[in-house]
């Protein structure tokens, strides 16, 4: 299992025919990923990559005829906050916006039309999101991942590449690696793809990856909360490890501890091991849930 996108995602590129919406686009159908169509208004009719992607004039009309679930925007700061609102509209339920420097107060307006409306969005000022060996929806490289049962999700682009390499230079793979972005004002945040990892049963263990700026970690996890779990299951029952990642220096400390966590589930001599690794963790998974807090002081994760 996967969450976001997998081999049935049918992809959308908003700006296909600029340079970085073309190139991009290229790299992402050699990866395997579904790409169905672009668009960019005034040259619909056209095709790109040799023929092998169709340009629509409008969101709306790529759906009708593709059936697209899924779009990335690469369209330049003044006019992205358009193109998502042009997906919306088009009722594509999830959306990631590649795309920098979009104004504060613009991006408000943008969440809250996207929350009435039940999109989903990545971003904006994000790498996008990798499933390895199924889908690439971004600009994240593909051949530094490897499938496993570690979910990413990050703040920042670059370490996310730097964690993602890490983990397979140790031989450890991902399930699906998420960068929210690091802008103010962003459509998804740790909490909500928390959530999803939460709910995925093959994700077995998170690195979260944090940034200088804002309350977002200290929001998606209270480190009492943290504590209190590992004394009550025990440090080898306790598999879901939660790494925040700072700088480079940190990503062997982290593959260090994951693969602690790993070996105590096979140690000998240590209890029980349990049927799954969820079990270890709540046996009631179906109820946990991650709250969002009304305040920073009050942040915490903890079961309904």
């Amino acid at each position: 299992m996967s969450i976001l996108v997998n081999k049935d995602t049918r992809l959308l590129v908003q700006g296909i025919t600029g340079h970085e919406g073309l190139f991009h686009t290229q790299q992402m159908l050699a990866y395997g990923t579904n790409v169905v169509a672009g668009v960019r208004p005034g040259k619909g009719g056209e095709w790109v990559l040799d023929g092998k992607v169709p340009v629509f004039d409008s969101c709306r009309a790529a759906v009708e005829v593709t059936g697209a679930n899924a779009s990335i925007i690469f369209v330049s700061a003044a006019f992205a906050p358009d193109a998502i609102y042009e997906a919306a509209d088009a009722e594509i339920p999830f959306i990631v916006c590649i795309t920098e420097g979009i104004p504060v107060q613009d991006m408000m307006r943008v969440r809250a039309y996207l929350d009435l409306k039940g999109v989903r969005l990545l971003g904006p000022n994000c790498p996008g999101v990798l499933t390895p060996g199924e889908a690439k929806v971004g600009i994240i490289p593909g051949d530094i991942a490897i499938r496993g049962n570690i979910g990413i999700v990050s703040r920042s682009g670059t370490l996310t590449y730097e964690v993602l390499y890490a983990l397979k230079l140790a031989g450890l793979g991902a399930t699906t690696c998420v960068g929210i972005g690091g802008d103010p004002i962003v459509g998804s945040d740790f909490i909500d793809v928390l959530q999803l990892f939460e709910d995925d049963e093959e994700t077995q263990l998170i690195v979260m990856v944090g940034e200088i700026g804002g309350d977002a970690e200290e929001r998606a996890a209270d480190k009492r909360e943290f504590a209190a779990a590992c004394r009550e299951f025990g440090a080898d029952h306790f598999l879901r490890a939660y790494s925040l990642v700072g700088t480079r220096g940190d990503c062997d400390l982290m593959v260090r501890a994951i693969s602690r966590a790993r070996l105590s589930r096979a140690r000998p001599g240590r209890g029980a091991r349990p049927s799954s690794a969820r079990s270890a963790v709540s046996p009631t998974r179906s109820t946990r849930r991650w709250t969002r807090p009304t305040s920073a002081a009050s942040a915490r994760w903890s079961p309904r």
